[in-house]
């Protein structure tokens, strides 16, 4: 009797210890004498001692950092790089069978992947086309992790620094952009101004007693504010009749 209460006893200790949780968001790898025979799905599995083992993979989305990088540009421009990568285990078997640390090997494949990838494309693609560079190592990493059974999501380019001398150089560049279209709009709305002029005077010359009117009105406008001192111009209209007048009296 005694003995067999001790196998009993002996036996829930075994199924206690061999009761593994695996969580919503794992799943599990089963090994039996070190053979892989299953994946295992989340909730209370019994792993026996000794006979057999699990390895339990987290499927959720990882973020990667990729540590800043010293690349140099197809136009031979250094500059340094780092990125975010994500990622996910979709076949949990093959991420525990085909790498020993997918992790880690992610990681040091998107760091070689990107100054790769930085040194295909000129700085000024760099700079203007990020996604597009972003993109093409997504797809490289993830054309290469496929065999682990992982699928790279989106890779984003945090930050790239350039050297001070040509941060300097680009800085006056950009300077230089700005005064050239301050010029261009200057110039194109001169041109606008002396165009809306010139239909003015033609408008004007051709009605008459309108610029009479219009030089009436300005002075009218001037009078408003008492500090301004007005110099009246004779207008060439009453010229022209005092001329007129002239002539009459002299026939």
């Amino acid at each position: 009797m005694p003995f067999l209460v001790f196998f009993i006893i002996f036996l829930l200790f075994i199924v206690l210890i061999s009761i593994r949780q695996v969580n919503q968001y794992e799943r599990g790898v089963r090994f039996l004498l070190g053979k892989y025979i299953g994946t295992v799905e989340p909730g209370w599995r019994l792993i026996w001692p000794i006979f057999q083992s699990m390895s339990k993979v987290d499927i959720r989305v990882k973020a990667v950092d990729v540590p800043d990088q010293d690349a140099i540009t197809r136009d031979n421009v250094t500059v340094n790089v780092n990125a975010v990568l994500y990622y996910k285990v979709v076949a949990v078997d093959r991420a525990i069978l085909e790498v020993e640390d997918f992790y880690y090997a992610v990681s040091q494949l998107a760091q070689t992947t990107m100054r790769d990838v930085v040194g295909e494309v000129d700085l000024d693609e760099l700079l203007t086309k990020r996604d597009q560079v972003s993109d093409r190592i997504q797809t490289i990493v993830d054309a290469a992790t496929d065999p682990w059974g992982i699928k790279v999501q989106s890779v984003d380019l945090k930050h790239i620094e350039l050297p001070k001398d040509m941060q300097r150089t680009i800085a006056k560049q950009a300077e230089a952009e700005r005064e050239k279209r301050a010029v261009i709009i200057k110039a194109e709305g001169e041109v606008i101004a002396a165009t809306n002029m010139g239909k003015a005077a033609d408008t004007l010359a051709a009605s008459p007693g309108a610029l009479h009117l219009r030089t009436l009105q300005s002075i009218n406008d001037l009078s408003s504010d008492q500090s301004n001192t007005v110099v009246v111009a004779m207008p060439l209209e009453i010229l022209r009749a005092f001329e007129g007048f002239s002539k009459t009296k002299k026939a």
